[in-house]
């Protein structure tokens, strides 16, 4: 009998001898969950950023044919220019629809219920460009590119909401980190395919750009395998029952119950509010920091020069005297040593903590930002200059990927409590996306005017957000949603109106 009790009850001591070492290593169905979401969420995005670069060429040529057949004239250069541009732009229009419907869409269907629905974007979206070919129909091109636009945005808002939901308070930010690796990983896929030994040739580009496809069937296979968010199950649906089914497949036996007593305790300091709407938010004196704060990130994630230092890329290269052909492969470096940032970022976060790691990544940003000024304004006055070039190329990438690439997502969902974060993602997602489509169009005309010096805005943008995280932003690691508040709060030196009984305090602020 004694035997048969220990046999019994050993996979509950098993758990409960893995209780320190879940406090380090997240679970494997959790790390399962977390990449099912991002397959279908930000890889997604990152895919589709960086899969349209390869077949430029061809596409232009296939405008060109098709405009050709249809009104027996060739197309003028400046027109194939504007339809081309608008098939990579509006993938912009797209992302920004998504965010705006996102968090409402995880409000009524829930987070993993949005992004198994969001693979219907992807799925049609792949079809219509694989179609555009052989039914000579370019406009499929720009539809297509739409709807991957609204997938990516709705994946982009939403699948940091369940990362950040899912985890344990210890594990919230290797967990969120799911979001930068996997967009990063998404955009290093995308130059991988492009490359000529695989789908970069003319004849292959249709099926190129079809591929998104097929991270929206492996999303569609892996993730209703794996729980909804349990706080959007007890705090939203009220689901008692299917919040410990989440937690205790998610957390293991041994470790759910402290999770979900943070879950109950924001929920009783919730009780008779409802989600809110985005424009409520700018009218909530409670959460203005916050608001700031994330507003104020997303769009420097655009406006802090990651897009000028691969727009200068190519021609650093070319100046440092790399082939023409071998360049793609140059590329793809960088998309790697993004993508190797990205997961070094997500080993840091838990020990060093988000403030220090996205602090310090836009003041090496700022300090790279100088360096490159000057390596560029002196390029043809030593051999060595183009390599030191070279060198701050690759150092600003890996300064942003160490910290504001894989921070940035995880502060939007650590700094507001669950009636407020569906709203705060909209928010954060259309600042992200707008301030993506306005450095797409401004930034020709920045680089026209300001030649090498365009870096000195940048200098600017990254020193200000560098100042203003320091002063500002509080640590984040290992405090819960209530706490993060409170200390947001304590800033305004507002007042206390409400307390839950184990004395954690939500604080009325002014700004």
């Amino acid at each position: 009998m004694p035997k048969q009790n220990a046999d019994e009850y050993r996979p509950l001591l098993e758990d409960i001898k893995d209780t320190k070492r879940t406090s380090k290593f997240p679970k494997k169905s959790l790390v399962l969950a977390a990449c099912a979401a991002c397959i279908g969420g930000t890889f997604q995005c990152g895919y589709n950023i960086s899969v349209i670069n390869a077949p430029t060429m061809y596409v232009q040529n296939f405008i060109n044919q098709t405009w050709n057949e249809r009104y027996q004239m060739d197309i003028s250069e400046y027109v194939v220019t504007l339809l081309w541009s608008i098939i990579v732009s509006i993938f912009t229009l797209g992302g920004l629809i998504g965010v705006s419907i996102g968090g409402t869409l995880s409000v009524k269907l829930g987070r993993k219920g949005t992004l198994l629905t969001n693979n219907i974007f992807a799925i049609t979206a792949a079809l219509l460009m694989g179609l555009s070919y052989p039914t000579g129909l370019f406009e499929l091109l720009i539809i297509g590119r739409l709807l991957s636009g609204v997938n990516a945005g709705i994946g982009i808002c939403v699948q940091p909401l369940y990362l950040g939901e899912i985890a344990p308070t210890a594990l919230r930010g290797v967990t969120g980190m799911g979001t930068s690796v996997f967009i990063t990983l998404g955009i290093l896929t995308g130059q991988v395919m492009g490359l000529q030994e695989l789908l970069g040739r003319e004849e292959y580009w249709p099926i190129l750009l079809s591929t998104t496809c097929i991270p929206a069937f492996l999303q569609l296979l892996i993730l209703p395998c794996f729980p909804e968010s349990p706080r959007y199950l007890l705090i939203d649906k009220g689901d008692d029952e299917g919040c410990k089914k989440a937690l205790k497949q998610l957390h293991g036996m041994a470790s759910y119950e402290a999770e979900r007593e943070d879950i109950e305790k924001e929920r009783n300091n919730l009780v008779g509010f409802k989600a809110k709407k985005p424009w409520e938010l700018f009218t909530d004196r409670s959460v203005r920091w916050q608001l700031l704060t994330v507003m104020f990130l997303n769009a420097a994630q655009q406006l802090n020069g990651i897009n000028a230092i691969y727009f200068y890329a190519d021609y650093v290269f070319r100046q440092a005297g790399i082939p023409d052909d071998k360049i793609p492969y140059m590329t793809v470096g960088t998309g790697a040593c993004e993508c190797l940032t990205a997961l070094t970022c997500g080993l840091l976060i838990e020990s060093l903590g988000r403030k220090v790691l996205i602090t310090g990544g836009y003041t090496l940003m700022s300090v790279c930002c100088i360096l490159f000024t000057l390596t560029m304004t002196f390029q043809d006055t030593s051999p060595v200059i183009p390599y030191l070039s070279m060198a701050c190329v690759f150092a600003f990438i890996l300064s942003f990927g160490l910290g504001p690439g894989g921070v940035t997502n995880i502060l939007t969902a650590e700094l507001f409590t669950q009636t407020s974060r569906p709203a705060a993602y909209m928010i954060a997602g259309s600042v992200n996306w707008l301030s993506f489509f306005f450095i797409s169009m401004v930034f020709p005309f920045i680089v026209i005017g300001l030649h090498q010096y365009c870096f000195l805005v940048f200098l600017a943008v990254c020193s200000m957000v560098a100042t203003y995280i320091f002063f500002i932003v509080p640590e984040t690691k290992n405090k819960t949603f209530l706490e993060i508040q409170n200390a947001f709060q304590s800033k305004n030196n507002g007042k206390a109106y409400s307390a839950d009984g184990s004395g954690t305090k939500l604080l009325a602020t002014s700004m």
